[in-house]
C-alpha cells in the first residue's frame, strides 16, 4: 500500500488526536471529537482490543512521518539491531530523517511540505545536495537552504520565522544564515507524544 494522500483532517478525526499533518491546528481541533464519515456526529467510538490499539499506534506513526509499511518495518528491524531500548531506538531513527529535521528546524510548516522541499532538491547537508527525505542525519551535520532557493516566495519570511521557532534540544538553527545543525542524537525527552511506541514494538514483535 502506498503513502496516504487523502484528506489529512480525516486522519486526525479517526484517531481523535491532532497528528500535526495540517498547518492550521485550530481548524483541526474543532472536529477532533467527531469521527469521519456521514455518521460521524452521532457515531460512538468503539473500544479497541489489544491488537486494535497496537495497530492504531502503528498507523499513527506511519501518518505522522509519511511512511509506507515497508519503511516502518525496516526501521523496526534496525531499532531491534541497535543496543538499548528498541522503542527509543525506533523513535530516534524516525526523528533523524532529513524531512523531519527540516520540519523541526522550522523550514517547513508540515512534514509533508518538508518532504516536498527535500525531494525538490532545496537543501544541502554539509554543503552537498541531498534530495532523499529518508536520509538519516548524524551528529555534526549542517542542513542549509540552497542559496538559489532563498528568493522563492515560500521562503520570503523564513528568517523571521526561524528566529521564533522552538527547536528541540538536539538541534540548533541560525536564522540569519538559514542553516540548522544536528548537535546530538535525539533524546527520549525530545520526542513528540503523538503515539505510543511501546505498542508499535508489541505489534511487530508478534509478526
Amino acid at each position: 500500500m502506498g503513502r496516504y494522500i487523502g484528506p489529512k483532517n480525516k486522519i486526525a478525526r479517526r484517531f481523535g488526536i491532532n497528528l500535526w499533518l495540517k498547518s492550521n491546528p485550530a481548524k483541526v481541533s474543532r472536529r477532533l471529537k467527531q469521527a469521519p464519515g456521514v455518521h460521524g456526529p452521532t457515531k460512538r467510538r468503539k473500544s479497541l482490543s489489544g491488537y486494535g490499539r497496537q495497530l492504531a499506534e502503528k498507523q499513527k506513526a506511519k501518518f505522522v512521518y509519511g511512511l509506507r509499511e515497508k519503511q516502518l518495518r525496516g526501521y523496526m528491524k534496525e531499532a531491534n539491531r541497535r543496543d538499548g531500548d528498541s522503542g527509543v531506538n525506533l523513535h530516534q531513527i524516525l526523528e533523524s530523517r532529513l524531512d523531519n529535521v527540516v520540519y523541526r528546524l522550522g523550514f517547513a510548516i508540515t512534514r509533508a511540505q518538508s518532504r516536498q522541499f527535500v525531494s525538490h532538491n532545496m537543501f544541502t547537508v554539509n554543503g552537498k545536495k541531498m534530495n532523499i527525505p529518508s536520509y538519516l542525519v548524524k551528529t555534526g551535520d549542517v542542513i542549509a537552504l540552497k542559496e538559489n532557493k532563498k528568493k522563492k516566495g515560500v521562503f520570503h519570511e523564513l528568517t523571521e520565522r526561524l528566529s521564533h521557532v522552538e527547536v528541540p534540544g538536539w538541534l540548533s538553527v541560525d536564522a540569519k544564515a538559514q542553516t540548522g545543525k544536528v548537535l546530538n542524537t535525539p533524546l527520549e525527552e525530545n520526542f513528540e507524544k503523538t503515539f505510543d511506541v511501546k505498542l508499535i514494538i508489541e505489534y511487530y514483535s508478534t509478526r
